[in-house]
């Protein structure tokens, strides 16, 4: 599973890496995590307000610092 987080590196941001982390931690396996800082990469994606939770390619949360246990349940839902 690729887990990307989209953001310029605010701290909700930079909390939602976190956030991540633990999430996949939680669940277990192998998971590839990346934090996307370039304004053109996150544009791709058509994500206007950060932090952004991305899997897979397909953008999960917009606009919104998500806690552990919400980034499990939408990760477990994948």
């Amino acid at each position: 599973m690729k887990i990307e987080i989209l953001g310029t590196g605010c701290a909700k941001c930079k909390a939602l890496e976190t956030n991540a982390k633990e999430a996949l931690a939680k669940i277990g396996g192998f998971h590839d995590v990346q934090k996307v800082e370039d304004i053109m990469e996150i544009m791709k994606y058509n994500v206007v307000s950060t932090p952004a939770l991305v899997v897979d390619g397909i953008v999960k949360s917009t606009g919104k610092l998500l806690s552990v246990d919400e980034i499990v349940e939408i990760l477990q839902i994948k």
